[in-house]
């Protein structure tokens, strides 16, 4: 299988070889030694600081979407009000996901190129459907956008809403995140994203609020996430813990602390702003609108009119760089950058941005 030397696919990202290594120990036995246990602790520790928040987190074995469902599955029961805010594929999806399992939802559908906006209706919604969980995406990585929390969060709190779920799984590591803050009972995240890690395990942390409907449901199932409430205190996991990934999460984590999480925000900040400057300077155009939040982890660009994805893809990959598509009603028409975690390097950008332009230019 062929490697590209310019990898900008929003995930799975480059695994640096710091993270590799973690793959490449002989571990013991995870459920039986307390070394392992001692891991998932200071790991644990290491995302609590990046979440900012004080709830538990459990590390679970499996990719992103895992706590995605995980969270619904464990919190939802047939009947139960969702409000799902979508600006984009996830968002519409994840209401998609509890619709699945019985929930009665009901969606505020925005353009996929927007963020949240229009705080009244949002609210008069909230007051109006009385949901048990809002859903909402923090990066709507298809569309290359970040959506505002914090306004959401304080009408959850204001109109006594049990639960709010956000995934994160594109943002956290890249911007500033405030779970407790923005009131936040179940945030989502992954490994193949900023934490620059193989798409192998996920985690989420998880509200008292959150814990007590998931202890009255009592639902269980590989992707249950009652069995994590005592599985540090009683050090016993519900399967086979993966130590390796654990492993890779715990170096991805402390490499960013120590970066200085500032820092890193700011390298994605300064990436992501560079990117789309020159992209508009070569020709290309935004797919995001003017108004909208761009993220500082992702960028979506419109796909000239002149060529096709498969035929700009062959372009880009002939030169060594691989960009991601889109999906949805983005797909062939949308393509997009990560600069994400490993990626949110000024020397990689300018690398991808030289081929882009030859590439725009040869049209």
């Amino acid at each position: 299988m062929k490697s590209y030397p310019i990898p900008m696919v929003p995930g799975p990202v480059h695994v640096p070889e710091y993270i590799r290594q973690a793959y490449l120990q002989d571990y013991g036995s995870a459920d039986m030694e307390p070394e392992f246990l001692q891991l998932y602790n200071q790991t644990e520790k290491n995302l609590q600081t990046m979440m900012n928040t004080k709830n538990q987190v459990a590390i679970m074995t499996g990719e992103g979407m895992l706590a995605l469902w995980s969270a619904l599955k464990s919190c939802l029961v047939p009947g139960d009000r969702v409000l799902a805010l979508a600006t984009g594929m996830f968002g519409y999806g994840v209401g998609e996901m509890a619709k699945s399992l019985g929930a009665q939802v009901k969606t505020i559908g925005f353009a996929y190129n927007e963020t949240l906006h229009n705080w009244p209706m949002i609210e008069k919604t909230i007051v109006e459907y009385n949901p048990k969980m809002i859903t909402a995406i923090h990066c709507e990585t298809p569309s290359g956008t970040l959506n505002p929390l914090q306004v959401l969060g304080e009408l959850k709190n204001k109109h006594d809403v049990p639960l709010l779920y956000v995934d994160m799984v594109a943002s956290l590591g890249g911007v500033l995140v405030e779970t407790d803050a923005w009131n936040i009972d179940l945030a989502l995240g992954g490994s193949q994203k900023v934490f620059s890690a193989p798409a192998d395990m996920s985690f989420l942390s998880i509200s008292q609020t959150a814990w007590n409907i998931i202890e009255s449901i009592g639902y269980s199932g590989y992707d249950a996430l009652l069995p994590f409430r005592t599985a540090q205190q009683d050090f016993y996991f519900p399967y086979t813990p993966h130590w390796h990934g654990v492993a890779a999460m715990h170096a991805s984590s402390t490499a960013l602390i120590k970066e200085g999480l500032t820092q890193v925000f700011s390298r994605h900040e300064q990436v992501s702003r560079f990117c789309r400057l020159q992209l508009q300077k070569i020709g290309y155009t935004l797919f995001s609108a003017e108004d909208a939040i761009p993220s500082p982890t992702v960028t979506a660009v419109n796909l000239p009119d002149s060529i096709t994805w498969e035929q700009f893809d062959s372009a880009l990959r002939e030169q060594g760089l691989v960009v991601g598509g889109s999906y949805g009603p983005l797909k062939g028409k949308v393509f997009r950058l990560g600069h994400m975690g490993s990626q949110a390097d000024m020397i990689l950008m300018e690398r991808a941005l030289s081929v882009l332009a030859k590439v725009f230019h040869a049209l």
